[in-house]
């Protein structure tokens, strides 16, 4: 039976529920417990938009769990990626990686942040793109545009691939790299999603090295880090100057702005049927990628805190019994 928007929502664990000795970190959506040389990543239902938490949408960590694991099996051969098991249906346990200071953003259409800066007549992450383009409109080749990452309540800014390699983000042979990995990876996304009758317009990825080795991290082609658009209206819509059938969080996005939220200020209160139709979109997403339908496990929010402690329980039970206990060193980043 497909899951309704009534569910529960998980707002993910606060400090006070963390087991002593463990160390936590809480993001925008995900909560992680630092667990040795691995990390136990939770998926809450919270959602971001212009780099704000927003409020809750019900099943959305399950949606992207069980989706970035879909596509991890599938970009292996590609690229390593830290995905270790998923012992809940919204975590992660995966390797710990000293993640890179900038987010890889692939883009193949013009919109988004990237529309508003060439209306505005700037580059776009210092490429300068043809003039007369059109909103939605399909760029001659993907573009690799990064951005910095910024804290919590502050906004990405975006930069060019020089400004990477000059700034010292990241050493220059190791930026060839994962330039052309972000392309491959992208590519196989646009085929896979193509054979679903999806667009995928843009998606962000965030690179580590674990041991040295360029690793994939994160999450990995969903709703919340890429668009998806319907392949059989795009023409039609893009003749029409129209917005495109979207299965993604852009319906929140530009919710906020026709109601005058770029991202600054107080936002507006946002009606609990807006979160509803996002959660549907969600759901969407994940069954018209995949091919299946979505399941989802029930669980209120104390069911679900149990069972990632039970689990987190067990890390430590294994780390004590390899004389690996009591670790105080600061987390690296993830």
């Amino acid at each position: 039976m497909r899951p309704t928007a009534a569910a529960e929502p998980f707002p993910g664990f606060d400090a006070a529920d963390v087991p002593r000795g463990v160390a936590f970190s809480r993001g925008k959506v995900r909560d992680i417990f630092h667990c040795g040389d691995t990390l136990l990543i939770v998926t809450s239902d919270r959602i971001s938009a212009f780099d704000r938490i927003l409020g809750l949408v019900p099943h959305k960590g399950e949606v992207l769990t069980q989706l970035s694991s879909w596509w991890f099996d599938r970009v292996g051969d590609i690229v390593a990626h830290h995905l270790l098991a998923t012992p809940t249906a919204r975590s992660m346990h995966v390797q710990r990686c000293d993640v890179l200071p900038v987010e890889v953003v692939v883009r193949a259409y013009l919109t988004g942040s990237a529309w508003r800066d060439y209306q505005a007549g700037r580059p776009v992450s210092g490429i300068t793109l043809p003039g007369g383009m059109r909103w939605n409109e399909q760029l001659r080749r993907p573009l690799l545009t990064p951005s910095t990452k910024a804290g919590q309540g502050a906004h990405d800014r975006p930069i060019s691939c020089a400004e990477v390699v000059e700034l010292g983000l990241v050493a220059p042979r190791l930026w060839q790299q994962i330039e052309e990995t972000a392309l491959a990876l992208f590519e196989r996304g646009r085929r896979i999603c193509a054979e679903r009758g999806l667009i995928l317009v843009d998606t962000k990825y965030e690179f580590g090295l674990c041991d040295g080795r360029l690793t994939l991290a994160d999450e990995i082609h969903t709703p919340d880090s890429s668009r998806f658009w319907f392949a059989g209206h795009y023409r039609e819509l893009f003749e029409r100057g129209q917005g495109q059938r979207k299965l993604d969080k852009e319906y929140l996005r530009q919710w906020l702005m026709d109601h005058g939220f770029l991202g600054d200020g107080e936002p507006p209160a946002i009606p609990a049927e807006v979160f509803d139709q996002v959660a549907q979109r969600y759901i969407s997403a994940y069954e018209t990628i995949t091919s299946k339908q979505f399941a989802a496990s029930g669980d209120n929010v104390e069911a679900a805190r149990q069972k990632v402690l039970l689990y987190l329980s067990g890390l430590q039970s294994e780390s004590n019994e390899e004389g690996n206990v009591g670790s105080d060193q600061p987390p690296r980043r993830q």
